[in-house]
């Protein structure tokens, strides 16, 4: 089954039905979300706001950083799940220096394939705001990952920009709804908005991004120092 059929199932089911589907687990993000603080949450945006529009300087750290987090989730499942170890920790610490270790000499290729992420996410980001079935989200998915992955492989400096303003997306919008959370005004608003409102969470993320993109655009062609 093809990805257009797909699209065209879920376009018929989507609506009532698919909503009870649903599978996408926001109540999760937002437990997330709501468990931080005011000083993590200003944390968060003034870290997002740096890999926002000046990712292309740091990248390099947060492609070891992304990859040591893989490292060390991968670490604990397979001491877990493959090997019986007791102590999740160690396999977790183990993956997370192998990882990262691994990205530095493999740069190139660990930014193509974060670009592809970000290529997932922001696609599954609209299935999921168009309100289709979420069964399929993983068609919409892979349509950015492929898309993503592509780009990021032809054009170095697209994948940096693309995933680093991703990342900057996210964390200034993870610390600015835990922020209006905080505040006993905005708290019911925004809680409805985050679970009635499927557009919200995907217009959000993706609005920053396409901000830091436009931006790191500019920054990098008036750098001539940047090596790539």
């Amino acid at each position: 089954m093809d990805c257009v059929t797909i699209l065209a199932q879920a376009v018929e089911t989507a609506g009532p039905k698919a909503t009870e589907e649903a599978i996408v687990p926001i109540d999760l993000f937002w437990k997330h979300i709501t468990s931080l603080g005011w000083l993590e949450a200003l944390t968060f945006i003034s870290f997002g706001a740096v890999c926002l529009f000046y990712g292309w300087r740091v990248f390099k750290i947060l492609v070891i950083i992304s990859f040591g987090l893989l490292g060390l989730v991968l670490g604990m499942i397979i001491s877990e799940k493959v090997i019986g170890l007791n102590n999740q920790l160690v396999g977790g610490l183990i993956g997370l220096v192998l990882m990262a270790v691994l990205s530095v000499p493999l740069m190139r290729y660990a930014v193509s394939i974060l670009g592809a992420v970000a290529g997932g996410i922001l696609t599954s980001g609209i299935w999921y705001a168009c309100q289709l079935n979420e069964r399929y989200l993983w068609a919409g998915a892979l349509i950015g990952i492929i898309a993503g992955g592509m780009i990021s492989f032809i054009i170095f400096k697209i994948a940096v920009i693309l995933f680093s303003s991703l990342w900057g997306s996210g964390l200034m919008v993870a610390g600015s709804l835990a922020l209006l959370y905080l505040y006993p005004q905005t708290t019911e608003e925004v809680e409805q908005l985050i679970f009635s409102k499927k557009w919200f969470l995907p217009a959000v993320l993706m609005i920053p991004t396409l901000v830091g993109v436009v931006l790191q655009n500019k920054f990098v062609k008036g750098s001539k120092d940047w090596d790539m």
